[in-house]
């Protein structure tokens, strides 16, 4: 009798089943087609203004152009093949300019990304109030264009308009130089951090929001302090996070425009080669120079990923990735 109940269901089982509508063909594409449909706005802006120009810009670094009867002639452009990365590899202001970067960076990034962590984990503890303010007047700095950020600086590094060297020399301390051959570097790095460590904050501090907090208690059940949670819990864990902002600073290093761009109007100590990327915009706009510009924004676009996955490389072996 249970043989044939079970037979009975199985075959009742069949038969609903070969009765149930099967999805059409045009349905089925349809669904497939869905998850394309949701990306494809993304992936149209992604090649029209990312790879598009990188690949126009490997067109033109192969060609160069040169006028004839002393400059004065007709512009003819000519095939060059590697000819421009040739002549980037032996120029000198272009290797000036990325060892200047480098130099900013080593001294800058970890400045910057310090801050950024201590005063996420300020804003993570207990110690702080009005955390929500905190967080606002720490990111309005990122929120103002760089532009008008390198102005408002400017006007402050100004000798002759600056309310800190007028308030030095009324003090009887000097006035400093901000603009000066050897602290313009430094005046630009000040603009970065003012400008990009509360960004870098929010990353990190929005990694320490996402800790379980069943970690924090068990810490506090074995006796450990604040700083021991924070040296030994809180910072391992958001060691992600630290990488990702590690990896933008030194992209966002090896670009450096706005700043020296905006302060070479008022000082001398800032020249057409000062960054590579502005090194490659006054090659283009200033010397009306595009090929070879082209070919310095390639060899300096392959500079930042080799530095980056290099950084990337050894934050994962460290971590035994």
């Amino acid at each position: 009798m249970a043989l044939e109940t079970t037979s009975q269901a199985k075959t009742t089982s069949r038969v609903l089943g070969s009765e149930r509508p099967k999805p059409s063909s045009s349905f089925s594409l349809r669904r497939r087609l869905t998850p394309y449909l949701f990306i494809l706005p993304f992936g149209v802006l992604f090649l029209l203004f990312f790879i598009v120009p990188i690949l126009y810009a490997i067109y033109q670094s192969l060609y160069r152009s040169e006028r004839s009867g002393l400059g004065l002639g007709a512009a003819t452009v000519s095939f060059n093949s590697l000819g421009n990365y040739v002549d980037v590899f032996h120029d000198p202001n272009f290797y000036s300019g990325v060892g200047r970067v480098l130099l900013y960076g080593i001294v800058q990034v970890p400045v910057m990304l310090g801050l950024s962590l201590l005063f996420a984990l300020l804003l993570d503890s207990t110690v702080v109030r009005f955390k929500a303010f905190f967080r606002l007047a720490f990111f309005v700095p990122y929120a103002i264009p760089g532009i008008i950020a390198a102005l408002l600086w400017g006007y402050l590094y100004d000798p002759s308009l600056s309310p800190i060297v007028k308030g030095f020399s009324s003090l009887g301390l000097g006035s400093p130089d901000f603009l000066g051959p050897q602290t313009v570097l430094w005046a630009i790095a000040n603009i970065a951090t003012w400008t990009w460590t509360g960004y870098n904050m929010l990353i990190i501090f929005a990694a320490l929001q996402a800790i379980p907090g069943e970690i924090y208690e068990s810490a506090r059940i074995d006796g450990c302090s604040g700083w021991r949670v924070a040296w030994h819990i809180k910072i391992p864990l958001v060691a992600p996070a630290l990488v990702l902002t590690g990896i933008f600073s030194i992209i966002g290093t090896l670009q450096l425009f706005n700043e020296p761009q905006v302060l070479s109007a008022i000082s001398n100590n800032i020249n057409s080669s000062y960054t590579p990327n502005f090194y490659a915009y006054y090659t283009a706009f200033g010397n009306n120079n595009y090929y070879y510009a082209a070919a310095l924004s390639v060899v300096l676009a392959l500079v930042t990923f080799v530095f980056s996955f290099g950084f990337l490389r050894v934050t994962q072996r460290q971590a035994g990735v």
